[in-house]
C-alpha cells in the first residue's frame, strides 16, 4: 500500500472496518437467525437441516406454542412483576441515592459502601439459603416476594448510578425549593427526580431486559403453573413437547419478542443516558 494514496488508503481501512463489523455483527444474529427460521419447521425439517429455510412457512407453529404454554397468563405474569419490580427499584433507588449524596452523615458512607461492595456477590452464592429462609416462612410461590427480592438485588446497582448522578446536581436548586417553603420530599420530588430522567430511563431499560429474561430467580420462587412467567413456560415447554422442536422455536420467539421490540425502539434512550452520564 506505499504507492496508494492517503484517500485510497483510507477508502481501504474504512472497508475493511465495515467487514470486520460485519462479521462480528453476523456472529451474533446467526443463532437468532436460526430460531426463527426454525419456528416455521416440522420437527423433520429441523432434524433434517435447521440451516435451511422452511418449505413450508407454519403460522400453525405459533398458535399452538401459544396455546400450550399458556402463552397470554404467562406474558401478564412477566409484566406485573417486571413493572412493579422497576417502579419499586425506582422509587425506592432514587430517594436513598438522594439522601448519601445530600446528607454528610459517617453513617451514610459506610451503608453506601456496603451497597457497593454486595453488587460483587453473586446470586448463585446465597440463593440456597435465600430459598430455604423463605421457604420456611412459607413466602414461595408468590410474585409479590420475587418482586421483593429483585427490588432487593437491583437496589444496589440503581443507587449507584443515581448517587453519582444527584452530585453533579446544583444544590443551589434545592436550596432555592426550601426557601419558598417546599419540604425536603416536595424539593427532592419535583425539583431533583425531574433532572434524573436520563439515568432514570437508562435504568428502566437496563432493569426491564434483566427482569423479563431472567430465569433462575423465578425457577427458585415460583411453582405453580398459573404463576410462570414466559422463561419458565418456555422451559417446562421443552420439557413436556423436547421432540416436536418446530413448537419449542416458535415458543421461544414468542417469549422474546416483546422484549426485543422494546430494545429496538428504546436503545437510544439507553446511549442518550449513558453518555450524560458519563459527561456529568
Amino acid at each position: 500500500m506505499r504507492g496508494l494514496s492517503p484517500d485510497i488508503k483510507s477508502r481501504i481501512l474504512n472497508v475493511f472496518k465495515f467487514l470486520v463489523v460485519l462479521f462480528i455483527a453476523s456472529l451474533y444474529i446467526f443463532p437468532f437467525a436460526i430460531v426463527v427460521i426454525n419456528s416455521f419447521k416440522k420437527t423433520g425439517e429441523v432434524i433434517l437441516n435447521p440451516l435451511t429455510l422452511p418449505k413450508e412457512f407454519r403460522i400453525s407453529n405459533y398458535q399452538e406454542a401459544a396455546q400450550r404454554m399458556r402463552y397470554f397468563r404467562s406474558f401478564f405474569n412477566t409484566f406485573v412483576i417486571t413493572l412493579f419490580s422497576i417502579s419499586a427499584i425506582v422509587i425506592f433507588s432514587s430517594m436513598t441515592a438522594y439522601i448519601f449524596a445530600r446528607k454528610k452523615w459517617p453513617i451514610n458512607k459506610i451503608f453506601f459502601g456496603i451497597m457497593v461492595a454486595s453488587m460483587i456477590i453473586p446470586f448463585q452464592a446465597i440463593m440456597i439459603p435465600l430459598v430455604k429462609i423463605y421457604g420456611s416462612m412459607n413466602m414461595l410461590n408468590n410474585m409479590w416476594t420475587l418482586i421483593y427480592m429483585y427490588l432487593g438485588f437491583g437496589t444496589a446497582f440503581a443507587v449507584f448510578l443515581y448517587h453519582g448522578f444527584i452530585k453533579s446536581i446544583p444544590f443551589e436548586l434545592e436550596e432555592a425549593a426550601l426557601v419558598d417553603g417546599a419540604s425536603i420530599f416536595q424539593t427532592f420530588w419535583r425539583i431533583v427526580f425531574p433532572l434524573l430522567k436520563p439515568v432514570t430511563i437508562t435504568l428502566i431499560i437496563l432493569d426491564a431486559l434483566w427482569i423479563w429474561n431472567d430465569f433462575l430467580l423465578p425457577s427458585l420462587i415460583l411453582i405453580s403453573a398459573e404463576k410462570r412467567t414466559l422463561q419458565l413456560s418456555t422451559f417446562y415447554f421443552y420439557g413436556t413437547f423436547t421432540s416436536n422442536y418446530g413448537l419449542a422455536m416458535a415458543a421461544l420467539m414468542l417469549t422474546i419478542f416483546p422484549i426485543i421490540v422494546v430494545s429496538l425502539f428504546m436503545q437510544k434512550y439507553i446511549i442518550a443516558g449513558i453518555i450524560k452520564g458519563a459527561i456529568k
